[in-house]
């Protein structure tokens, strides 16, 4: 499951720093950075966010001035060179505070930490919403300058090819630029899960799963380090381990 975050600090190195940092983590999807809280706050009104590295010494608007102005708040993990903002910071709900300088080892801890925060509300809502009415087992994706049909239950597995996807079916596979997040809101689900930064898989279609990879088939796909507990939960969440 991909958690579309956004930066605010008005230090260009530090803002620089945490697009590094995020850009590293393969469930991080970096959707916006900047330098000005306002303008942060204008981007979330149009754009889902689910988590926000902020900063809170800022000149236009600090970090917590910006909390304390948002009504619908994502998670946040608040980053800053000063410790006394800490328990105001906690007051706000927030999930982590990271003391400047950040080391990358401590800014995954945090990153984990609000992962499972995340994933576990989502299944959460996942599990008592109603699945919507339909009969469509199927989609149409672009590939050779036509529109191919795809029957998700002929989809063995999806691999990921820098800016295009391959996917592979039970008797073509089909290449399309397009990236996974476009693609997962295409599909059902429950049915698909990320297993690696490179791989997508339906679930109905693994025959056996070792403890770093998975078979479908002939097929042996990897289960990436970042993907592994969220995979093995959602396994366990739907009865099936």
């Amino acid at each position: 499951m991909l958690i579309d975050c956004i930066t605010i600090d008005d230090e260009p190195l530090a803002l620089d720093q945490m697009k590094e940092y995020i850009e590293k983590v393969p469930y991080l999807n970096l959707t916006g950075f900047f330098s000005s809280g306002l303008k942060a706050i204008d981007f979330m009104k149009e754009h889902k966010v689910d988590l926000m590295f902020l900063d809170i010494q800022m000149d236009d608007l600090t970090g917590i001035q910006l909390l304390e102005t948002i009504t619908q708040k994502p998670k946040v993990i608040l980053t800053t060179a000063y410790d006394q903002y800490a328990i105001k910071g906690y007051e706000l709900n927030i999930s982590d505070y990271l003391l400047k300088p950040i080391s990358f080892e401590r800014f995954v801890k945090a990153v984990n930490k609000t992962y499972d925060e995340i994933t576990e509300k989502k299944l959460k809502t996942r599990i008592v919403k109603k699945p919507p009415c339909t009969d469509r087992n199927f989609v149409f994706i672009r590939a050779d300058y036509k529109m191919i049909k795809v029957v998700f239950s002929d989809i063995l597995f999806v691999e990921g090819l820098k800016d295009y996807l391959k996917i592979i079916t039970a008797g073509k596979t089909i290449v399309t630029h397009m990236n996974f997040k476009t693609l997962e809101q295409m599909l059902p689900e429950n049915d698909f899960v990320r297993v690696h930064k490179s791989f997508l898989v339906p679930v109905s279609k693994i025959d056996s799963i070792g403890k770093n990879s998975l078979d479908i088939g002939e097929h042996q796909i990897p289960i990436g380090d970042f993907y592994k507990k969220s995979f093995f939960d959602a396994m366990n969440s739907e009865g099936l381990l």
